[in-house]
């Protein structure tokens, strides 16, 4: 009978030093034990990677694309290498590829691309062989032979997209944090570890700012229907189980996005600014149109950019915060919720709904207090956990 497959990824704080990746061996080694065969992936130490990008910054301010991306793919190598070797050394069988050498082939944009396709054979053969595996994340090669990399938390997407290849039980994600919770608890104490969570809420999340896991790994996921589950490296539990296609909690959760900027544009210049972010490579936030102004909300580094290429048709600009509720229940609490802002003297300059959540923009000093206080009033207090009691026994 073949034994079940289960894919681990360990990000760079896991493998952040000799005693820690000695720690990492130990988590495989029980998983072997269990049972399991055993697909590794592994992010750079942490540090390394801003390491050698600076590295590169000494020589030229924006380095060529292509061998940005043949340097930043040694931090990966350097963690599989010392991670087979603790392995080997503890007396289990274990081979390391890169992500040439794991067939893990993407397109051509260099320090952003994306996974096309994945040809399982050599990962297969050595574990018939009963070896572990341990895959460098981040990297893949283009059909020309050229090393690339897949951007922030591309580490996530290797780890995802190999769970699928290879028919996974389950895709593990090993971070700095016990599971996924209802907000940043270095935001909102009161924030509370999920046991569980569907994919629309994840995706949501995730689009929105929640960091726990990059967003194009939760869309593998869920288009490839593959569990995910969010584990800490340092403390052992159950962390959160990442399925499902329904989302059945009032409230889910709460994500910030920091760092925006809200830009008033003349209305009929809408459609040509949405042209020429796209041809800037800027993502647009949201639109808004008011009946008396438009404008858009950016990233704040994106700003700049922009005001390039249409200095004479941004009327002007503020910093902003974005807030974002996802549940069941999140766009009918769109009318209380600004009203407990506004009690506490915090304005709400938009509101934006999609089904599944909503957007509050405010301004950026009040984030922090404000997702205090929505989520004591939607998650945390006796009421929503009234709440949440009913909707988990209607749905049981």
């Amino acid at each position: 009978m073949k034994k079940p497959l289960i894919v681990q990824k360990f990000g760079g704080t896991s493998v952040g030093s000799i005693e820690r990746i000695h720690a990492v061996a130990e988590h495989i080694i029980n998983s072997k034990k269990q049972g399991y065969q055993v697909v590794v992936v592994v992010s750079a130490m942490s540090g390394e990677t801003n390491r050698l990008m600076s590295l590169a910054k000494q020589v030229d301010v924006v380095p060529a694309a292509r061998e940005l991306d043949v340097l930043l793919a040694a931090g990966e190598q350097m963690s599989m290498a010392l991670l087979a070797m603790t392995l080997n050394k503890l007396g289990h069988a274990a081979a390391s590829l890169t992500g040439v050498q794991a067939k893990i082939t993407t397109d051509n944009r260099h320090n952003d691309a994306t996974i096309s396709h994945i040809d399982a054979g050599p990962i297969l053969e050595l574990l018939a062989q009963e070896q572990i595996v341990i895959v460098a994340g981040f990297q893949g090669v283009t059909k020309q032979g050229d090393i690339t990399t897949l951007g922030r938390g591309g580490s996530d997407t290797t780890a995802v997209t190999l769970a699928g290849a290879l028919n996974a039980q389950e895709c593990q994600i090993f971070t700095d944090v016990d599971g996924v919770y209802s907000c940043d608890p270095r935001v909102v104490p009161q924030a509370q570890r999920l046991p569980i969570i569907d994919f629309p809420s994840m995706e949501c999340m995730a689009r929105h700012g929640a960091k726990v896991l990059h967003l194009p790994s939760v869309q593998y996921a869920w288009q490839h229907q593959v569990p995910l589950r969010v584990l800490s490296s340092f403390d052992l539990n159950s962390g959160t189980l990442v399925k499902g296609e329904n989302c059945h909690r009032p409230m889910s959760g709460l994500a910030i996005l920091r760092d925006m900027c809200l830009i008033h544009i003349e209305s009929e210049r809408i459609l040509n600014v949405q042209k020429q972010c796209q041809l800037l490579g800027i993502t647009i936030g949201n639109v808004i149109e008011h009946p008396e102004w438009s404008a858009i909300v950016i990233k704040q580094d994106d700003y700049t950019k922009l005001e390039l290429a249409f200095q004479q048709k941004i009327s002007n600009s503020e910093p902003i915060g974005l807030l974002t509720m996802v549940g069941l229940q999140a766009e009918r609490s769109a009318e209380r919720s600004c009203q407990l802002l506004a009690a506490q003297s915090i304005k709400t300059i938009h509101v934006a709904s999609d089904g599944l959540s909503i957007t509050l923009a405010i301004s950026p000093e009040s984030i922090d207090k404000a997702a205090n206080i929505l989520h004591h009033a939607h998650i945390a207090s006796s009421e929503a956990l009234v709440c949440l009691q009913k909707h988990a026994s209607l749905n049981e």
